[in-house]
Formats: C-alpha cells, structure tokens, sequence
C-alpha cells in the first residue's frame, strides 16, 4: 500500500470520527453512497465486475459482538500459475477506516480463501475485491446488521495486553497433507487501539496502536503478506492457505503503527507418506 493510499485512509479516518461514535444507522443495503464515495479513494476508476462464481463472502447477518465479527474470504477455484487471485482486498463501508485489510497471494497458496475478525460499527455493506492476475477486478458484498465495534471496550487489561506484545502462535492442521492446500492459523497478541475507545480511568481516548503489516514466508518463498488497520479485531487473527511437499519453517514478520518488530518462527511438518 502506497504513502498516497494511506493518506486517503487517513482522511477518511478522521472525516468518519463522528459518525464511529454515533448510534448505529439503519442504512438500506442497497445505498450505494458511502461505496461511491470510498471506492475512486481505494480503486480509482478502475472497472469492479461481478465476482459471484470466482469468490463468495461469508459472513454473520447480525453480528453478535460488533468488535470481534468472523469474516471468511472463500475462493471458489484453486490457485494456479495461469489464473489465480493476485489480491484480496477487504472493505467495509461506513467503518471509520473502510479498508479494513489488502491480502497479497500467490500461486503456491493453493487457495486463496482467507478468514478473520473485523470490527464493525454500523449497519454496512461488507465487500470482498479480488485483483485476477490478469489485473481484472471482481466483487461480492453483503449487508451486516452491527453496532460500535470501532468504539468498544478491549475485552482484556491494556496492562496485560501490553505485557504479552506481539506474541505470535501458528496453529497447523492435524495432518499436512503433501501438494495439497493446508489451513493455517496464525494469531497475534495485539490490542490493536482503533483510538475511538474510551478509558473509564483516564477519561480520555486510548491512543490508536494496531498491527499496520504481517509479512509470512515459507523457506523463503513469500506466503501471504497483509496490510491491516484499525478495523481489525484485538489479537489480530488470520486463516491462510499454503502448499508444500516438504517440511519447513514459516517466519512471520509483524510491524506495528509505532513501527514496533515482532518475529516469529513456525517449523512445518509434512507427514510421511502424506
């Protein structure tokens, strides 16, 4: 993500402060105004078809805790060298910071379907783009029921959250299966501030601290990079897709918004005979 891309963010950040701690708007799924005014920020003028037989969105009708939403990014046609989803970019309209994350894969993750954990902070509709490695731009949306997610409560101590930073866990499948795509989970302990939550000590705004860019290899070889915000859930969490037909080691880089490094290493077993 571009220095220009993230100004616009920025500025959208701010411009939607209001709107973040406001009651929830009972906004139609289908008004497109937020959408028109978000998406030449993000995409330019660049043409949007329907992505419907190429990605699918899953995702809860009302969430029951708006900080903490499971999202799931599901492709619907395996990774190849000669067709594959290049990039995955995930938006949620009336969020203070609508971009809520670009995924960047490749061909050897074997699939492209991702999961995680979003706030959401008003009634939206919630959008998967995927960039073709042609360069051709789909889309599939949704419409979520939801309420101040960006403004509520870490659920755990700042203190203790502080205090376990940046720790990392990689959580395999049972078996790893040779050539064939294996679901990873990689969680990172972060509280991941939006700077729209309020400290009942202090009285005032918990300053906005979250994970900015997650870099994971494979021996070397890139696996998915992902640039998230403010919109991500405490204690980021992420479902990925990789292929190998042999052990190895992940390494999983992690910056933050105050350009803190956490690293990480995650040795891969591939069973025999698998």
């Amino acid at each position: 993500m571009g220095s220009r891309c993230l100004l616009l963010l920025a500025a959208l950040a701010l411009w939607s402060c209001g709107v973040c701690t406001s009651v929830a708007r009972a906004a139609e799924a289908g008004d497109l105004t937020r959408w028109n005014e978000i998406r030449p920020l993000i995409f330019g003028a660049a043409e949007i078809e329907n992505g419907e037989g190429i990605i699918a969105l899953d995702a809860p009708t009302r969430a029951e805790d708006a900080a903490v939403v499971p999202i799931s990014i599901v492709a619907l046609a395996p990774q190849s060298p000669d067709r594959f989803i290049a990039k995955v970019s995930l938006v949620i309209d009336e969020n203070p910071a609508p971009l809520v994350a670009v995924f960047h894969l490749t061909p050897l993750n074997g699939s492209a379907t991702l999961s995680t954990r979003v706030r959401v902070n008003d009634y939206t509709n919630i959008r998967a783009i995927a960039q073709m490695s042609d360069g051709k731009l789909v889309m599939v949306s949704r419409y979520m029921k939801a309420a101040g997610g960006c403004s509520a409560p870490a659920s755990k101590d700042q203190q203790a959250a502080l205090a376990r930073l940046g720790k990392m866990k990689m959580i395999p499948p049972e078996r790893v299966m040779s050539g064939q795509p294996s679901v990873f989970h990689l969680l990172i302990s972060h509280p991941n501030n939006s700077g729209l939550q309020f400290d009942q000590m202090s009285r005032n705004y918990i300053p906005a601290h979250y994970i900015k860019l997650i870099q994971i290899t494979f021996d070397g070889q890139p696996v998915l990079t992902v640039e998230p915000n403010i919109s991500i859930s405490e204690d980021p969490s992420f479902h990925f897709a990789w292929v190998t037909d042999h052990s190895g080691t992940f390494e999983v880089k992690a910056v933050d918004s105050r350009d803190t490094v956490f690293t990480g290493s995650f040795p891969v077993t591939v069973a025999p005979g698998s």
